[in-house]
C-alpha cells in the first residue's frame, strides 16, 4: 500500500506541475508581447466627446478635493465633462467639500444595500429622472482617492470607441513605499496593466476592469438601465458578463491614474477577503456559462477570464494541503515508509519555492520597467520584489477563510492626500 501511495503523491505533483504549464504558458506569451510589441496611437479622426465622471465616496473628505482637481485640469474641453460625486451613507463634510470644489453631488443613504455597484446605479437612477442621462457618451469610473494626470482624460477619449464596452487604464500607486504591503498591492496592479492588459489589447482579445478607473460606454448603462452588477467584486462580475456577451473591454496605457493603497495586514486582510469571496460568487454565478462558451465564438476571451478567477490559487493549495497530509501522516508513523516524508515534505518545499520563484521573478520585471514611473526610495523599490511573493502566499489562508466566513462590504479609510504633480516623472 505504501508503494501506491508514494506511485500517488509522485503523480499527484507532476499533475499540478502539468496543470500550470499547460493552462498559464499563454500568460508568458502574454509576456513577450507586452515587452517587445507597441499598442497603435489612434492620430486620425477623433472626436472629443462628452462624458459624465461618477466617483462613489463614503466619508472621503480627505481625499475628494484632490481627485476632482485633478478632474479640473485636464487638457480636456471643461465644458465636455461633468463631475458626479455619490455621497453615500457619508456622516462627514464630503458632500460639501464636493459641492466647493465645483462637482454635482448625490447624495444616497441606505443601510441595507451595501457597496459601490448599488451607489453607482442610484446615481445612474437619478440621472435618468433628470433626463441628463441620455446625454453623455460615455461615464468614468473613480474612487474617490485616485488622481489623475492631466492627459488622462484626453488619452482615453483617443481608444473609447463603439468597439469596447469599456475602456480601462493604468493604474499607478500614490503610496508604494508606506509599507511591504502598499508596495505589493502596487506591483499586482502594475504588473495587471503592463503585462495582461497590453497583450490582451494587443492580441485583440478582451481586457479587464479593475474596480476602478475605467470608461464605460453610455448605451451599457441604458441597455442595462443603470449598473447592475452588486455582487462583492462588481468589476468581475462586469468583466465575466461582457465576455459571455462576446463584448470587448479595452485598453489604454496611457491614462495613468494614481490610487492609494492599504498599508496594514488588518486593511488587506479585510479587502482581499471580499476579492477572494467575490470572486468566488462569480465563479458560482458565471464559471459554467464561461467554461460552456469556450467551445463557441471567442472562446480565449472566456479561457483567460477562467484563468483569472483564481485556479492556480486553488491547485496551490490543494497541491499544499494534499502533501501536507500525507507529511504528517509519515510524521506520525501512520505510513512507516520513510519515504512518504522524504517525498512529501521535498514536494512541499519544491512547490513554496517554485512559487516564490515565479512571483520574485514577476515583481522584479515589473519593477524594471515600470521604475521610472514608481514613485518610491530605491531601496523600497528593491526590497518589494522579494516581499512580493509573501503578499502573494497570504492569498492561501485568505482563500480558506473565505470558503466559510460571511463577507461583506466596508470601507477602507484613505489619508494619502497628494496631488497630480506629485507623481510627474523627473
Amino acid at each position: 500500500m505504501n508503494f501506491n501511495m508514494l506511485d500517488f503523491i509522485w503523480t499527484f505533483n507532476r499533475l499540478v506541475i502539468l496543470f500550470f504549464s499547460l493552462f498559464y504558458f499563454y500568460q508568458i506569451v502574454y509576456i513577450v508581447f507586452a515587452l517587445f510589441a507597441k499598442l497603435k496611437k489612434n492620430k486620425n479622426n477623433i472626436k472629443n466627446r462628452r462624458y459624465a465622471v461618477m466617483i462613489a465616496a463614503r466619508n472621503e473628505s480627505l481625499v475628494i478635493a484632490e481627485l476632482i482637481r485633478s478632474i479640473k485640469a485636464q487638457d480636456y474641453p471643461s465644458e465636455l465633462i461633468d463631475i458626479y460625486v455619490i455621497a453615500d451613507n457619508c456622516t462627514d463634510n464630503t458632500a460639501q467639500i464636493a459641492r466647493d470644489e465645483g462637482a454635482n453631488v448625490i447624495v444616497r443613504f441606505n443601510d441595507e444595500l451595501i457597496g459601490k455597484g448599488y451607489a453607482l446605479d442610484y446615481a445612474f437612477t437619478k440621472l435618468k429622472e433628470q433626463g441628463i442621462r441620455g446625454k453623455y457618451d460615455g461615464f468614468f469610473v473613480f474612487d474617490a482617492d485616485n488622481v489623475l494626470d492631466s492627459n488622462y482624460i484626453s488619452e482615453m477619449n483617443k481608444v473609447f470607441c463603439d468597439k469596447y464596452v469599456a475602456v480601462t487604464s493604468y493604474r499607478n500607486s500614490k503610496n508604494f513605499g508606506d509599507s511591504w504591503l502598499s508596495s505589493s498591492y502596487s506591483l499586482w496592479f502594475l504588473r495587471e496593466a503592463r503585462y495582461l492588459n497590453k497583450p490582451r489589447m494587443l492580441l485583440n482579445t478582451s481586457c479587464a476592469i479593475s474596480g476602478t478607473g475605467f470608461l464605460l460606454r453610455s448605451d451599457i448603462v441604458e441597455r442595462n438601465d443603470g449598473w447592475k452588477f452588486f455582487l462583492l467584486t462588481e468589476d468581475i462580475q462586469f468583466n465575466a458578463q461582457a465576455v459571455l456577451n462576446n463584448e470587448q473591454i479595452g485598453y489604454c496605457e496611457d491614462a495613468i491614474f494614481y490610487d492609494e493603497q492599504p498599508k496594514t495586514f488588518k486593511q488587506s486582510w479585510n479587502q482581499r477577503m471580499r476579492w477572494v469571496r467575490g470572486t468566488y460568487q462569480v465563479l458560482a454565478r458565471y464559471g459554467t456559462k464561461l467554461f460552456a462558451a469556450m467551445f463557441r465564438k471567442k472562446p480565449f476571451a472566456k479561457f483567460d477570464m477562467l484563468m483569472a478567477m483564481a485556479p492556480a490559487m486553488f491547485i496551490t493549495l490543494i497541491s499544499v494541503v494534499v502533501n501536507l497530509i500525507f507529511l504528517l501522516l509519515g510524521v506520525f508513523e501512520i505510513f512507516t515508509d520513510t519515504g512518504f516524508i522524504r517525498l512529501t515534505s521535498q514536494s512541499l518545499f519544491n512547490t513554496l519555492l517554485s512559487f516564490y520563484t515565479v512571483f520574485a521573478a514577476t515583481s522584479l520585471l515589473t519593477l524594471i520597467t515600470e521604475w521610472k514611473r514608481i514613485k518610491a526610495p530605491v531601496i523600497k523599490k528593491i526590497l518589494s520584489v522579494f516581499t512580493f511573493p509573501f503578499f502573494v502566499f497570504t492569498y492561501i489562508p485568505i482563500s480558506i477563510v473565505a470558503l466559510f466566513k460571511k463577507v461583506e462590504w466596508s470601507p477602507i479609510k484613505h489619508t494619502v492626500v497628494k496631488s497630480a504633480e506629485d507623481f510627474r516623472e523627473d
